[in-house]
């Protein structure tokens, strides 16, 4: 995972872990985006400290951490808040980015 920059914000599409540094569950669900990205051996979640950045907790209305913000176009299509498991999160990669799970050549 790499932290998000504000130019990256401002980009079209992404997936987006947020968290506070000192949240237990937090601390769960980055496990999982880890190990999801171990398997693909690529970076494929940005994250942002939800302390310190308000205005876009606020802007987009984001209740409560972990949470793993998809966003497409102008849009926010999921937000995700009981991450419950690692194939649980898969569900969501299926359904939102569905060019994770083709071959590379």
């Amino acid at each position: 995972m790499q932290e998000i920059t504000t130019a990256e914000i401002q980009e079209s599409d992404y997936l987006l872990y947020i968290y506070t540094p000192f949240c237990g569950t937090c601390h769960v669900a980055r496990t999982m985006l880890e190990k999801i990205e171990d398997v693909h051996k690529e970076t494929i979640f940005y994250e942002m400290n939800a302390s310190l950045q308000p205005e876009f907790m606020q802007q987009y209305q984001v209740e409560s951490v972990p949470c793993l913000l998809i966003k497409k176009g102008d849009r926010v299509l999921e937000k995700v808040y009981a991450f419950q498991s690692i194939g649980n999160i898969y569900s969501y990669l299926y359904k939102h980015c569905p060019e994770l799970f083709t071959e590379k050549k």
